[in-house]
């Protein structure tokens, strides 16, 4: 049986109350509930304890990231929550430092990974439309794709060892929502990426 771990990384604010991020954690929790998974979940308007959450992180086979992208990167509480929760996980439960040790100057950076097997997914909620990425026409994400944009959080899981799957996105959530279709397109996308895999 899968056991799947999902931190929602919503910030509430009063132009954005969190609705569409919670109700994604909602389908999630419903198609793999529905599929005899387990599942543990974290939000970050909730108190949490460090250990608990490197447990979670540990039981775990697919960690899911859900969160809204504030000023083209995750809100401030997850960035707390995971310089934490990450930091305190350097002891060996999520990897076991930076991987390099002081005797054998083979190993390389970001090899001591102690999460290898496990998989992560980035689900992301938008205000820029999806015809800002991967275009060179665009001026402002000049070309460059929401995996390029969320390097930073890939290394992170990266650095754990773990695997990635493809990230879901939804766009234009603000200013020209098409929120049923966004719903349609992930739960076919959590069918082919976690259900189905």
């Amino acid at each position: 049986m899968k056991k799947i771990f999902i931190i929602n990384g919503h910030e509430e604010y009063e132009f954005s109350k969190g609705e569409l991020n919670k109700s994604l954690v909602e389908r999630l929790t419903y198609l793999v509930l529905g599929e005899g998974f387990e599942i543990k979940t974290t939000t970050m308007k909730d108190k949490y304890n460090i250990d608990e959450e490197i447990e979670k992180h540990q039981w775990a086979d697919v960690i899911v990231l859900q969160m809204p992208v504030n000023w083209m990167a995750t809100p401030w509480s997850l960035k707390k929550y995971q310089d934490y929760v990450y930091s305190f996980g350097m002891d060996g439960r999520l990897c076991a430092g930076d991987g390099r040790t002081r005797q054998d100057t083979t190993k390389q950076y970001g090899s001591g990974g102690t999460l290898n097997g496990k998989k992560y997914m980035l689900s992301l909620t938008f205000n820029a439309p999806k015809e800002a990425f991967e275009n060179r026409d665009q001026v402002f994400f000049e070309g460059k794709s929401v995996d390029d944009l969320f390097l930073p959080t890939h290394l992170n899981f990266k650095f754990f060892g773990m695997d990635k799957l493809p990230t879901f996105a939804a766009y234009d959530v603000m200013k020209n929502p098409d929120i049923e279709n966004d719903f349609v397109k992930f739960e076919e996308h959590i069918k082919a990426n976690i259900l189905n895999n």
